[in-house]
């Protein structure tokens, strides 16, 4: 048949969908694949094995597991064992039974916002974190962090163009350049327009309120800033912002009566010397309560990032500030549409932010393991550093955090000729030549977005 004679066919399908791009699993992935699968089948090539750097997937690249979070998992999976094996701490069947016993048997669904246990567990874990009160009602759980950004954004959508506007405008959504390829993929699904405001390379990527200003002047007329996305630490750029930065955003966003979307999932991935994680919740409240009972706010963390790297499980958690009714009702109306986050996603993050306490058993273990994951990362995150500076042509700002380094490359002319005489970003066609060449995938700067004239990989 003609694809035209199908029901679905390129033409009927929603139109935001065909201009969705996002690279970390673009083209040179599937070109990945496809010579991983030649490589199996003993096809020769310059190199014997695949190095698979384009995402953020710890295990994938030999990290262990932590050994606290999968026992407490696997009793969860079969219940039998807390009572029939001797092998487990009494610490771990703790706390497999309280999440059995509070209806997180993988069996059954769970609430539309999570098990309440668990949204407990996470807002003592935040009250912790930033010594500030937090309401478990204020915790949605969810099957990662990725599945709450597109709630979120959902929420500001308006699909038609004739509903989309404000004073005929479209609503706009502020992302960081470079930025992690879900925003603007889901921006470009759900018909917002993105403003694109630049990070500082020359002062490691820093945030400079400025450019904000820059950014949102010139957006204003072309459509509605409504959003305002702040990646810290960064990704794929591994800065970690200052604390007097929140709080100038923080002030900025209050200014021009913004939406704050926090993506903090690496906030346990800070390795550089002098640098902290800063909560922009904390913020807020250091402020004073003009800002945080006033300004919106949604918090994001996942179980597959710092030191952890679960992410199949996909768990995660939203912490939503200062929603007015309407909106919560809208946004629960929307979250339960999907029934309910994944529960093995429930239990494996419940571990992460309730983990050994130091009088139980498993303590001294959990410490020695989580030490180790995030000591060999900082090591890994210099490493990459000190190497891309040392090679000629290349320039890389120090890891402070995360999971990525994302250095400058410096192209020939002739490449960069070539490159648009084949409808190619530059930096596509070197990253294509490192993976064809030496076997390396990197993911190329222009699929994150960089200031025009300037090209890198992460």
């Amino acid at each position: 048949m003609d694809d035209s004679e199908f029901v679905l066919n390129q033409s009927s399908i929603n139109p935001y969908i065909l201009n969705i791009e996002y690279a970390v699993r673009g083209p040179i992935v599937a070109n990945a694949q496809r010579i991983q699968s030649e490589l199996d089948a003993g096809i020769p090539k310059p190199f014997t094995e695949l190095i698979w750097c384009n995402i953020g997937d710890c295990h994938a690249m030999g990290q262990k597991p932590i050994s606290f979070l999968r026992q407490v998992v696997a009793l969860i999976v079969d219940p039998s064992l807390i009572e029939s094996d001797s092998h487990y701490p009494a610490d771990v069947k703790q706390r497999a039974r309280r999440i059995l016993d509070n209806g997180g048997g993988l069996q059954y669904s769970s609430e539309m916002l999570g098990l309440p246990v668990i949204r407990q567990d996470c807002a003592n874990y935040i009250q912790d974190r930033d010594g500030v009160p937090c309401n478990p009602d204020s915790v949605i759980l969810s099957t990662g962090a990725g599945e709450m950004i597109k709630e979120l954004l959902q929420v500001f959508a308006r699909l038609q163009p004739s509903a989309s506007t404000v004073n005929g405008l479209q609503y706009g959504v502020m992302i960081p350049i470079p930025q992690y390829p879900m925003y603007s993929a889901s921006i470009t699904q759900y018909n917002l327009q993105s403003v694109h405001y630049y990070l500082d390379e020359s002062d490691n990527w820093s945030l400079d309120l400025s450019e904000l200003r820059r950014a949102y002047d010139e957006a204003v007329g072309k459509c509605e800033p409504r959003v305002l996305v702040v990646i810290n630490p960064g990704n794929p750029t591994g800065q970690v912002l200052r604390k007097e930065v929140i709080e100038d955003v923080v002030r900025f966003a209050k200014e021009k009566n913004l939406f704050i979307l926090a993506d903090e999932v690496y906030q346990h991935n800070v390795y550089a010397e002098g640098a902290k994680f800063y909560s922009f919740k904390r913020a807020l409240h250091r402020l004073g309560p003009e800002f945080s009972t006033t300004v919106q706010l949604a918090s994001l963390m996942s179980a597959s990032k710092g030191y952890a790297g679960e992410c199949g499980f996909r768990g995660g958690y939203c912490e939503l500030l200062n929603p007015d009714a309407r909106l919560q009702s809208l946004l629960y109306r929307q979250l339960a549409n999907r029934g309910c986050p994944s529960v093995a996603g429930q239990a494996i993050l419940d571990v992460i932010v309730n983990p050994p306490k130091p009088d139980e058993p498993s303590f001294a273990e959990h410490e020695r393991e989580k030490s180790q994951v995030l000591g060999d990362l900082k090591l890994k995150a210099q490493m990459a550093t000190e190497t891309f500076n040392s090679i000629p042509g290349m320039r890389c700002n120090p890891v402070q955090g995360a999971m990525y380094a994302f250095p400058s490359i410096e192209l020939p002319p002739k490449l960069i000729e070539e490159a648009k005489a084949k409808g190619m970003q530059p930096d596509a066609m070197y990253c294509t030549a490192l993976l064809e060449e030496k076997g390396v995938c990197v993911v190329p700067g222009s699929g994150f977005g960089q200031r025009p004239g300037t090209y890198h990989f992460r």
